[in-house]
C-alpha cells in the first residue's frame, strides 16, 4: 500500500464523502449516516473497507452518559486526512479546469491565469475504496 496520498486518488465520491465527514472529528455510523445521507449499509461496508486501508481507524467511545453503549465511533487517520486532502487538490484542479473549458467556448482554450491556475491532467481512474 502506497503512502502517497496522491497515488491514491481519485478515490470514490462515497469514500470521499466519508472521509470527509470524519475530518470534522470522530463520528458513530448514523453520524456519518446523517452528515453524508448514505445508507447504513452503504456507509458501514465503506468504514469496514476504509479501515482496512488504514484510512480510517475506531476511536474511544465518548465516557458520556447520554451516549448510546452500542454505537462505534471512527476518525481519519493522518493517511486518511491526506488523502481527503490529495483528493480536493484533484476536485480543486478539475473544477478549474472545466471552468477554463466551459468560460473559453469549449474549444480547450486556456482561460485568463486568475481563472484557470494549473495545467490539469487526471491520474487514470483506479478504484480506491
Amino acid at each position: 500500500m502506497t503512502q502517497d496520498p496522491d497515488a491514491r486518488v481519485p478515490v470514490a465520491p462515497v469514500t470521499f464523502h466519508i472521509l470527509l465527514a470524519l475530518a470534522t472529528g470522530e463520528r458513530h455510523g448514523y453520524a456519518i449516516m446523517d452528515a453524508t445521507a448514505l445508507s447504513a449499509g452503504t456507509v458501514y461496508r465503506m468504514i469496514k473497507h476504509l479501515v482496512a486501508a488504514g484510512l480510517v481507524t475506531p476511536a474511544t467511545r465518548p465516557t458520556s452518559t447520554s451516549d448510546d453503549e452500542r454505537r462505534r465511533y471512527d476518525r481519519l487517520t493522518p493517511p486518511g486526512r491526506a488523502v481527503a486532502q490529495a483528493e480536493t487538490r484533484r476536485l480543486t484542479r478539475l473544477v478549474g479546469h472545466t471552468r477554463a473549458v466551459l468560460l473559453m467556448g469549449g474549444d480547450g482554450a486556456r482561460a485568463r491565469d486568475d481563472d484557470y491556475h494549473a495545467p490539469m491532467s487526471l491520474p487514470p481512474h483506479r478504484s480506491v475504496p
